[in-house]
């Protein structure tokens, strides 16, 4: 980063931050440098059997008396480049530079989920100058693909009395609730079969969808595309006998898939009539979407190949594709946050191997028997097309509390500095205070952070003005902490 950006104590580690590879399940060396980090300092410091660290910093003089804080982000990053980008997120760093007033990555996601609550936390910890009580600083692991490090976190790990989450992505507002979440992956499994000389091979894909967080994003008419493929897949096999060989779209549980790419077979007979079809599809695709992807790229080629799938799970994977719920199920039923979505499912992948290919779709609800309901509408769908089913345990959400001492801080203060007031929500999207939450019921939470944009995919982007609101606002919450 050439210009000088401001904090310039937060910018200085963010860089550095983004210097040292950590995707998700990856995130060893940042483990090391952290634990680095606070020893030099003189910190205590803590790796759990997980893989979260803790790094602990007394009160400054005066403030011996005040509630211990904790601040929380995580230490992993989503992946996603652009399909032209040579990049080994294991060892390349992550590229900035500064457009106008936003900060973005070369080609790549930017690493300011959650790289820039890291950052934060790391100039607290490095200051001299700033009035504090106690701090506990966590930095857990792999939040983006399954919350492990919240997950294996233990009820000791953590002493503080309230928390504050950095991993929200909207300066002036401020989270106290999140959606629970759930993943579901199915499976056909088969024997490829030779398929017959008088079949034409075809390769359909796209590309330039804007993706994004399945979570923050699901509610904005944005295309998937899994889905966009599915559909012509299906509308071809209503009318031909089309023979799927391959599937594959999608990289992130979490992440809306932007590209995507299918093989299949039809009869010579009709090759020019499925071109026809295609492209009468990609216009009709591309007027739906005319507002949200102005992007998109559509390819249709003739290629190679001798087997496919059999055609009773050609057929059954190609219709399960098309009846599966993506997108929002439904908004919340209470009137003050009716606008907040409420239960959704997204598509996220499909990968393809010589003998199987897998799915992979999220739910996420703020009410858990919905989840439940979500969840099992997408495993029926599976199940009916004979694919082996399986779902993880999920993650809970986090429920509102009326009573939060930390809230109030929060919004006085935000109101004392920038004169206006604060927006109290909900988010759609997971956040680990939800599990926070079951194994610290007594903790007071609250989740804030700069404004982020295009998060999990390449188009992520940082404005920058907002990282110094926050790192102000920050440091007046740390001063108005009640006595214990």
């Amino acid at each position: 980063m050439s210009k000088r950006l401001e904090p310039v104590c937060v910018f200085e580690h963010f860089s550095k931050i983004n210097a040292i590879p950590r995707p998700s399940k990856h995130e060893e060396q940042m483990i090391e440098y952290l634990k680095e980090f606070g020893r030099e300092r003189g910190l205590e410091t803590i790796v759990d059997e997980t893989g979260n660290v803790k790094i602990s910093k007394p009160a400054t003089p005066g403030y011996e008396n005040r509630k211990t804080v904790i601040l929380q982000s995580h230490m992993d990053m989503v992946c996603e480049k652009l399909v032209d980008v040579d990049i080994d997120f294991t060892k390349d760093p992550i590229e900035t530079y500064v457009d106008g007033e936003w900060l973005k990555a070369k080609g790549t996601t930017l690493g300011a989920d959650d790289g820039i609550g890291c950052a934060m936390q790391l100039a607290l910890l490095d200051s001299d100058d700033i009035e504090h009580g106690p701090i506990e600083c966590v930095f857990t692991k792999d939040e983006e693909t399954g919350l492990t490090g919240a997950i294996g976190m233990k009820s000791d790990f953590m002493t503080g009395d309230m928390l504050i989450n950095l991993d929200s992505e909207d300066e002036g507002q401020f989270f106290v609730s999140c959606a629970g979440g759930m993943t579901t992956k199915a499976e056909f499994i088969f024997d490829r079969e030779d398929v017959s000389q008088e079949f034409f091979f075809m390769k359909a894909s796209l590309k330039g969808l804007k993706g994004g967080h399945s979570g923050d994003d699901i509610n904005k008419k944005l295309a998937n595309g899994i889905k966009i493929l599915s559909r012509f897949l299906y509308k071809c096999q209503e009318k031909y006998d089309l023979r799927l060989v391959s599937f594959d779209a999608g990289r992130m549980h979490n992440a809306i898939p932007r590209d995507g790419m299918v093989v299949f077979a039809v009869p010579s007979a009709v090759k020019e009539n499925v071109r026809v079809d295609w492209n009468i599809f990609t216009s009709e695709v591309e007027d739906e979407f005319h507002t949200t992807e102005n992007l998109m790229e559509f390819r249709l080629e003739s290629t190679d190949s001798d087997k496919a799938l059999p055609q009773h799970v050609s057929i059954k994977l190609i219709q399960a594709l098309q009846a599966v719920d993506n997108g929002v199920y439904s908004m919340c039923q209470d009137e003050a946050i009716s606008w907040l979505v409420e239960t959704s499912s997204n598509v996220a992948s499909v990968k393809t191997e010589d003998k199987s290919i897998t799915i992979v779709a999220s739910q996420r609800s703020c009410v858990m028997s919905n989840l439940e309901n979500m969840a099992n509408t997408v495993k029926a769908v599976f199940q009916l097309a004979g694919a082996q089913v399986s779902q993880s345990d999920g993650y809970p959400a986090w429920k509102m509390n009326p009573n939060s001492q930390l809230t109030d801080i929060v919004v006085e203060t935000y109101k004392q500095i920038f004169g206006k007031e604060p927006k109290v929500l909900g988010i759609h999207a997971g956040l680990e205070c939800g599990l926070f939450s079951e194994r610290y019921p007594n903790l007071d939470m609250v989740s804030m952070g700069p404004t982020l944009r295009g998060v999990h995919s390449p188009d992520e982007r940082l404005l920058i003005p907002t990282v110094q609101m926050v790192w102000d606002h920050l440091m007046e919450i740390l001063k108005n902490i009640p006595v214990r």
